[in-house]
């Protein structure tokens, strides 16, 4: 049961709060990594056996850019003031190199796996009633069918500031009809947007593109590294100067939800390189859509791995999920942040920071870039 569909059945039913935010050693069907976990001493520098540099002979993936591995302090650095209590404590971890899209997985890019697949997406799908009213007070009548239809949760400007940011339902709403295709709902395209992030993507939906394009989500250690690039202890991409945000991401200048001033020149999604790639060649590591991770969130992992004095090459995060403010939640991380991120509601566009997601939930500012590894590429070379 999706955290779409309790924030429909709050919407619908109780107009309370919307909740904001298995193994993982398996193979590219669950979009997973066919890394193994490592434990080191968390005093070296350099992992012996640590892949960092491209093989000699293997090719970069058209799309794509080489990650080199090295040991990152994943988490939030100590002069990050914005920073959640999920982000610490800061650990270290190592990661082998691999290859990631230089953008977010893009319409037109979408486009071509639904029609090589037939392939619909949670948002285009029925609902299901008797796996809605399971998370439901016992009793709960069934709504009518005429609400009972597909649909994601589109953003809504609110007419006024709003005292509690806590209240997420004051400006999402479920829209009847939006999906990858209708980002906004009906009436709105992709039309001439080819080069725009798709959104409105679950977790399955995602999961379902790595497998046809032989590709996987990354793990979120892997995508914090390709985030940093060379930037070892700041708290952005770019540094620590947050006066660059409007120039080098796509986020929420002004007051939130109420007037979004559209300084860096976008007020919803923006066309995947409209703003300057990090070190690493990648584009919009920061702000525009969040982005698919395949790591369970667990409140305690941070701490877990802190607490266990040594370094893991490879992380593949949690084991369980688990989210201290419901524990039947069963959630992926995403990162990166969003166009609706601002300084006073989540500040999102940062390294380290992090939100859970239930795995079929889809919103218009969700969307996914994928990776792949040596292995995985010389796999594909073999097939062809």
């Amino acid at each position: 049961m999706s955290h779409l569909l309790k924030s429909l059945a709050c919407l619908l039913f109780f107009s309370v709060l919307i909740q904001c935010k298995e193994d993982k050693k398996t193979n590219i069907t669950t979009g997973t990594s066919e890394e193994k976990e490592v434990v080191v001493d968390r005093n070296i520098e350099k992992v012996l056996d640590m892949l960092v540099e491209k093989p000699e002979g293997v090719s970069i993936p058209e799309g794509m850019v080489w990650i080199p591995g090295g040991t990152i302090l994943q988490g939030a650095v100590p002069q990050d003031e914005m920073a959640m209590a999920h982000e610490k404590p800061a650990h270290k971890v190592a990661v082998d190199g691999f290859f990631m899209d230089i953008t977010e997985v893009t319409n037109a890019q979408f486009k071509k796996f639904v029609a090589a697949t037939g392939y619909k997406t949670v948002a285009e799908k029925a609902i299901d009633w008797e796996e809605m009213k399971k998370q439901l007070p016992a009793g709960t009548p069934k709504p009518h069918d005429s609400i009972m239809q597909p649909g994601s949760l589109t953003f809504k400007k609110t007419k006024s500031p709003v005292p509690n940011l806590y209240d997420f339902s004051q400006w999402w709403e479920w829209k009847i009809g939006a999906n990858w295709k209708q980002p906004n709902g009906p009436g709105s395209s992709i039309k001439g947007k080819d080069n725009h992030p798709v959104v409105h993507i679950s977790y399955e939906d995602a999961v379902a593109y790595c497998k046809w394009s032989e590709r996987r989500l990354p793990t979120e250690a892997e995508w914090e590294r390709a985030a940093r690039g060379n930037q070892e202890n700041a708290i952005f991409s770019w540094g620590d100067d947050i006066s660059l945000l409007p120039k080098m991401a796509n986020s929420w200048e002004g007051e939130f939800p109420v007037n979004n001033t559209k300084v860096d020149g976008f007020e919803r999604r923006a066309g995947v390189k409209s703003y300057p790639p990090n070190d690493f060649g990648l584009y919009d590591m920061a702000g525009n859509v969040w982005e698919w991770t395949n790591d369970w969130y667990n409140t305690g992992y941070y701490q877990e791995m802190y607490q266990n004095g040594q370094m893991v090459l490879n992380p593949q995060g949690a084991n369980t999920p688990y989210n201290e403010r419901d524990r039947y939640a069963r959630e992926r991380i995403i990162k990166g942040g969003s166009f609706l991120c601002s300084e006073s509601y989540c500040a999102s566009y940062r390294i380290s920071a992090r939100m859970a997601n239930s795995l079929d939930s889809a919103q218009e500012h969700l969307g996914f870039r994928t990776v792949a590894t040596v292995a995985m590429i010389k796999n594909s070379g073999e097939k062809k």
